[in-house]
């Protein structure tokens, strides 16, 4: 896996991807500590809105930054939304005011909407071979694992020495060092055809294309499964240990770290495990097993009670295992699914597809947990990936072939397509994706 690193260009955006992690890392434990300053018991109330306002730029902002970033050089917009980011934490230690807050985080996270769906979408022209993007997916899956782990206990030995503004200093020089990387690595150009489209075009393009292709309709309920139980892990791991189990603050940070442990194991097997099996096989298993394990711990909770403790450990590793199996070959599915200048419309529109399955779990984890009762709040989300697995399998059909027979009763015989592509009859075959000639997957019509 580490092999791809000696491609320079992948290299330096990769530690982009790196530095820009711990700076977000930084910034979430800076952010908390600057929620208690000025909330006091409400910091919790005020972290939930700042989620709740991450979610709902990601989930309504990427096309439209996509939209409007088309006609700009691809390097040009991912140093610009670094720039932004790193001016934004800048201006946090300065704040008074929890509304201050809001406004910058929607500012700060409309950017990072606009990078991260343009950063995604230029991997795949930079590593052309299969192999080589499977591993780099595997890698960035690695690497968020990391930060999850990692970036608290760096904060935790910086605020020995500093104060809680000075990881917002951190935070500013990860998004500066993530543009230098950016601005010193080839970035291949945007297609001219891309830039050309409409706004209108260039905005609903990767949405259209995303809705029209059943693997990635398939795509969006497996995202669905996957968040459903990510959503009870992250929220309410806390509650399950120290309410729960009566234990401290270790122990939920040894908790979310076995969930991370599983979600890395599974991204470090995949590269060897996708070249094996299909795409769809790897990812449907996983979702059976998460599904069914989540279920299963609830069920086991309403008629038992609480697990072990170390069978709980397992259950969450586990857990992160089938959650990063569903979410790590995703990147396949959508390079597979458009042409290399529709990419980065189809990256934007997973990046706000993906996220609105989270805007929808994170409220249910949480007033369910504190409403129903978790073993309840468990079981619904259980059911939720449940019901995103059968619709997942029925949207993405079995023989999920690349290359398919069909025709064009719409063009003329003259037309460009037909003469790239000439067979006998009206029929002819090759790799399929929907664009501009091919507007619905053949088995629509």
């Amino acid at each position: 896996m580490i092999e791809i690193l000696r491609h320079p260009d992948y290299a330096r955006l990769f530690a982009a991807q790196i530095i820009a992690l711990i700076g977000t890392g930084l910034l979430t434990v800076g952010l908390g500590l600057l929620a208690y300053e000025l909330a006091g018991d409400r910091a919790g109330a005020v972290l939930g809105s700042v989620f709740a306002i991450k979610m709902i730029a990601y989930v309504g902002l990427a096309p439209v930054a996509h939209a409007l970033a088309g006609r700009w050089p691809r390097k040009r917009v991912l140093v610009g939304a670094d720039m932004v980011r790193a001016a934004v934490a800048l201006t946090l230690p300065f704040v008074d005011s929890v509304w201050q807050i809001y406004g910058l985080i929607f500012v700060l996270q409309a950017a990072s909407a606009t990078f991260t769906p343009a950063f995604q979408a230029v991997i795949p022209d930079i590593l052309t071979d299969e192999r080589d993007y499977t591993r780099a997916l595997s890698l960035s899956r690695l690497a968020y694992d990391l930060e999850n782990l990692l970036s608290p206990a760096l904060a935790g030995v910086l605020l020995v020495f500093i104060s809680y503004h000075g990881l917002f200093a951190g935070t500013v020089a990860g998004f500066i060092g993530s543009a230098l990387l950016v601005l010193f690595a080839t970035v291949p150009a945007s297609a001219a055809t891309a830039q050309a489209r409409p706004f209108l075009d260039r905005l609903t393009r990767g949405i259209r294309i995303y809705v029209a292709t059943p693997r990635l309709r398939g795509l969006f309920l497996l995202n669905l499964t996957a968040a459903a139980a990510g959503a009870f892990v992250l929220v309410n791991t806390v509650v399950v240990v120290r309410g729960n189990y009566g234990l401290g603050d270790a122990q939920v940070a040894v908790a979310l770290a076995a969930f991370g442990a599983g979600s890395m194991l599974a991204a470090l097997l995949l590269p060897q495990l996708l070249e094996r099996f299909a795409d769809r096989r790897v990812m449907v298993a996983a979702a059976v097993l998460l599904a069914g394990l989540t279920l299963a711990h609830a069920a086991y909770q309403m008629i038992t009670g609480l697990p072990a403790w170390s069978g709980f450990l397992l259950i969450w590793a586990l857990s992160g295992i089938f959650y990063s199996a569903i979410l790590t070959p995703s990147g396949r599915l959508l390079r597979h699914s458009a042409h290399p200048d529709d990419r980065p419309a189809l990256f934007a529109a997973q990046f706000t597809l993906s996220h609105l399955g989270w805007l929808a779990t994170y409220p249910i984890a949480g007033w369910a947990g504190s409403v129903l009762g978790l073993p309840e709040a468990m079981a619904i989300l259980g059911a939720i990936a449940l019901a995103g697995l059968v619709l997942a399998v029925l949207a993405w059909p079995a023989d999920d072939a690349r290359v398919l027979e069909h025709e064009h009763r719409d063009l003329p015989p003259e037309h460009p397509h037909l003469r790239a592509h000439p067979a006998p009859g009206a029929r002819h075959r090759h790799v399929f994706v929907i664009d501009d000639e091919h507007r619905a997957w053949p088995t629509q019509g």
